[in-house]
């Protein structure tokens, strides 16, 4: 049907869908005026009038400062993130340009009514159902409602839940229109016009991610909202009306680009133009101006993810993860993610960035992003003592948002942290990890120079665990030594730990527990960079578990605490859009070890970085120089070098690895003209410079005697007793017991002769006591002293001894002694053989010289 009489049905036909939304449209001045209500009035005063509205997505932004005491004043931005770029501003930010194009250009009756435009809505009506297409009539009070209810679908997690809200807030149906209608008047009961108008150019979108007027003003003009001019100002207003059809950033459409003018959106912002001239919003010379001007977009493109923070991108995409998943910001996953998503927050990090510029420029000298046949990482991680503040966060790689083939330049994994927070399963930190036997070997009363069975071998015996029971890894061959000399027989604890020696840490871990080792580690906060369990095997005492550096940094930085660990946090404050100050993450410090074990830890720690200590290249390289201790690891065939240290203000681990597959041994590959197990020496004391420089430095508490002297204790007095028995006997006294081979001796055959040190005398624990068996067919030096020269010498050269004999001299003033023996070389009851040297010390009276005569007093006084 066409014509007149088509429309006039088609109106008819329609009629009674029309007739609700009249209906609907004229209720608020059907109950102003008092007039009874009919049935469809019913069902619109029923539909509910409150609508809550949120917070609005809006963009982060993640900062670092280059002063701690002014991060705000000193503030740098690594990166802003954001669903929606939008930036919330209040009224008075917004121009009156702006405000007047949305009013002229959308809902010229805004100021007059409560909510909803009945003659808009009726001719809006009228011609959707008509079939004259779909037709606006939305007063801003409604789109403002629609856009809300947008907003909340949005920020959802869960995608069908979304889609099913977004469907239901913006169909085409009377049902929604009514709803909207009622929760627009709502609206208007509760806000002042100007909040609504405010809040719906903030929350209104502009094509693609951009939302709100200041982000839109940013984006297409280069400017803020209050500074938008009248012709800009229309602009933006139009691209409201359709985002697609009219946004500003695709210069070669066909219908709306840099050829034809921005045609589409020329047309739209001409008729606000004219509508607020219409309505004398403004005067005929500026209308005339802005009618004139050009549309000259300039696009510019906020920064946005961590790929914009340069080598502070892993520290950034670090603080993202802990937005996410700490309970601080939301008790459920979802609520976390909704959090993020709206964000609105600008994140004040820990970041230190002159640490991390030394940091960046040293990896960046000395690893580089790839090298054939070895995916190869380096890694810095920083933590501040005693507050747990991530100061540093660099890896030799440049960050990509996507996952990467192995070997590229680029990764999306951090190596620095856990898979949970970073996608890294962590790396074997090797000999650092022994500090944890050091922690437990002095917690249970052990010296540092108490000393060990550290002799290589293969048959190590039963090892002590308390939570799986003894364990026995002779069938597996286990015979750990190291990869640059091994020590000697019976190390000391802190000649172990001096030169990082396994067989001393092993024998150690003999004398432990190895379920105490690894919780003690967990005191620490040291844990699986997988999330999993702790290996507590022997193996795992050398450095075997996987642990994400910066869970050894943590650790060392206990350490320096005098043995309190504190939890690693990475935002130092945060701000809402508001202002106010939001609730972060607390580092938690707990006493790990007593600060009499961690003095003894410390004290061991710092041999390492002088003289011939396994760090000391680190040691002697950094400057100025404060008090540091210091722990390398390196694991099996050199595949990753380690050096882990602290000052007493910041601790440092540093890292060259393998990230995946094929490794180079580093002892044997140079790279950027270093030895590639050198590099940790040289990135770590140009972190640890920085440091010392700008934080200073303590000195460590003194350890106590007790710590480091081991007690001495008797040697047991075996002498005539089996091997066997011996051996026995000197091990359960705490020492190692060595066979010394046979002696001459007049004990029984296969018994022991003598021991070295001697029964009777006092020894360190731990000590060797070298055990000598006799012969049978030995004499024992009989005891002559006290005898006459004559006497003596019938002795000893008489059977059975037949000794030659010596003879000295030793001047005495006790005429008693004179001519008799006072000493005999060996000493009585040694053994010895037949025909031997003895030698006798007899005694030579001297008369004592005569007193000298005393002058009595000279000097002239009578006495």
């Amino acid at each position: 049907m066409s014509g007149a009489l088509g429309g006039f049905l088609g109106l008819v036909g329609m009629s009674a869908v029309a007739g609700i939304l009249v209906t609907a449209a004229v209720a608020p001045a059907v109950a102003l005026s008092g007039m009874a209500a009919t049935n469809t009035i019913n069902v619109f005063d029923s539909l509910p009038e409150y609508l809550s509205i949120d917070r609005l997505s809006q963009k982060s932004n993640i900062y670092a400062s280059t002063n701690a005491e002014d991060p705000v004043g000193s503030r740098v931005l690594l990166a802003s993130f954001y669903e929606q770029n939008r930036v919330d501003v209040a009224s008075d930010a917004i121009s009156q340009f702006a405000k007047d194009a949305a009013i002229a250009g959308e809902d010229p009756r805004f100021m007059e009514h409560g909510g909803v435009d009945i003659q808009s809505s009726f001719n809006g009506a009228v011609q959707t159902l008509a079939g004259g297409g779909t037709r606006g009539g939305s007063s801003i009070t409604q789109q403002y409602v629609k856009n809300v209810l947008v907003q909340k679908c949005e920020v959802m997690t869960d995608v069908d839940a979304a889609k099913a809200c977004y469907d239901d807030a913006t169909k085409t149906t009377a049902d929604r229109k009514l709803r909207e209608m009622r929760l627009a008047i709502g609206i208007e009961k509760k806000y002042e016009k100007a909040d609504i108008l405010r809040g719906y150019l903030n929350i209104a979108g502009f094509g693609g991610s951009v939302y709100g007027i200041e982000a839109a003003a940013s984006y297409y003009f280069n400017t803020t909202a209050l500074n938008l001019t009248l012709p800009q100002a229309a602009s933006l207003v139009a691209i409201v009306n359709n985002p697609v059809k009219f946004q500003l950033d695709r210069p070669d459409s066909e219908t709306n680009g840099a050829a034809n003018g921005y045609a589409a959106n020329k047309g739209r912002r001409d008729y606000i133009l004219d509508e607020m001239l219409k309505y004398d919003k403004i005067a005929q010379v500026d209308y005339d101006a802005a009618i004139a001007a050009p549309i000259e977009p300039v696009i510019t493109v906020p920064s946005t993810g961590c790929q914009t923070a340069g080598g502070s991108a892993y520290f950034c995409d670090y603080v993202t993860k802990i937005l996410k998943s700490d309970p601080t910001f939301g008790e459920d996953a979802d609520t976390r993610l909704a959090n993020f998503q709206r964000g609105g927050f600008d994140v004040y990090t820990t970041l230190d960035l002159d640490l991390q510029a030394a940091a960046e420029t040293s990896l960046n000298k000395y690893v580089p992003k790839t090298f054939p046949g070895w995916d190869v990482g380096g890694v810095v991680s920083s933590v501040k003592v005693g507050t747990g503040e991530v100061l540093a966060m660099a890896q030799n790689k440049d960050y990509s948002q996507m996952e990467q083939p192995a070997g590229s330049t680029f990764t999306s994994i951090n190596y620095n942290t856990d898979r949970a927070t970073g996608g890294s399963g962590g790396f074997q930190p090797g000999s650092t990890y022994k500090v944890f036997t050091l922690a437990e070997w002095l917690k249970e009363g052990h010296a540092l120079t108490e000393r060990v069975n550290s002799r290589v071998k293969s048959n190590w015996g039963t090892f002590q665990d308390s939570c799986l029971g003894p364990q026995n890894y002779d069938a597996q061959g286990f015979s750990p030594r190291n990869d640059g000399g091994e020590g000697g027989p019976n190390e000391s604890a802190l000649n172990s730990t001096t030169r990082s020696i396994n067989t001393g840490f092993i024998g150690m871990a003999k004398k432990l527990d190895l379920c105490g080792i690894r919780k003690t580690a967990e005191a620490f906060d040291v844990h699986a960079a997988s999330g999993g369990e702790l290996g507590q095997n022997a193996s795992s005492v050398i450095g075997t578990n996987y642990i994400a550096p910066l869970s050894m940094a943590v650790a060392f930085a206990g350490i320096a605490n005098n043995g309190m660990t504190c939890t690693p946090v990475v935002i130092r404050s945060m701000i809402s859009s508001d202002g106010a100050e939001l609730p972060i993450p607390k580092s938690t410090c707990t006493q790990s070890v007593s600060p009499e074990v961690a003095a003894g830890m410390q004290y061991a720690m710092q041999t390492t970085t002088t003289g011939n200590g396994t760090a000391a290249a680190s040691g002697r390289r950094t400057s100025p120089r404060e008090p540091i201790i210091g722990k390398t690891g390196t694991t099996d065939k050199a595949k990753d070098t380690w050096m882990s240290g602290a000052s007493s203000k910041v601790a440092t681990v540093v890292g060259v690895v393998n990230v995946s597959g094929p490794f180079k041994n580093q002892r044997f590959t140079t790279l950027n003209g270093v030895r590639a197990s050198e590099i940790r020496h040289y990135v770590w004391p140009d972190v640890m410079s920085v440091a010392n420089a700008k934080y200073g430095g303590e000195a460590f508490p003194e350890a106590s005697s007790s710590v480091i002297n081991a007690v001495a204790v008797p040697v047991p007095d075996v002498r005539g007793e089996s091997m066997a028995r011996a051996k026995s006997t000197i091990e359960a006294a705490g020492f190692l017991f060595v066979n010394g081979g046979v002696t001459s001796s007049a004990l029984p055959a296969g018994t022991v002769a003598s021991t070295d040190p001697a029964g009777g005398s006092a020894s360190t624990r731990g000590a060797t006591v070298t055990a000598f068996s006799s012969d049978g067919t030995g004499v024992t030096v009989p005891d002559v002293i006290g005898k006459s020269e004559t006497d003596a010498r019938g002795t000893l050269a008489g059977a059975p001894y037949t000794f030659t004999v010596a003879k000295t001299e030793q001047p005495t003033t006790d005429k008693a002694q004179d001519g008799k023996v006072l000493a005999i070389q060996p000493g009585a009851g040694t053994a010895s053989r037949p025909g031997d040297t003895v030698t006798i010390v007899i005694g030579k009276f001297t008369a004592p010289a005569p007193a000298a005569p005393d002058k009595g007093n000279n000097n002239g006084e009578n006495g």
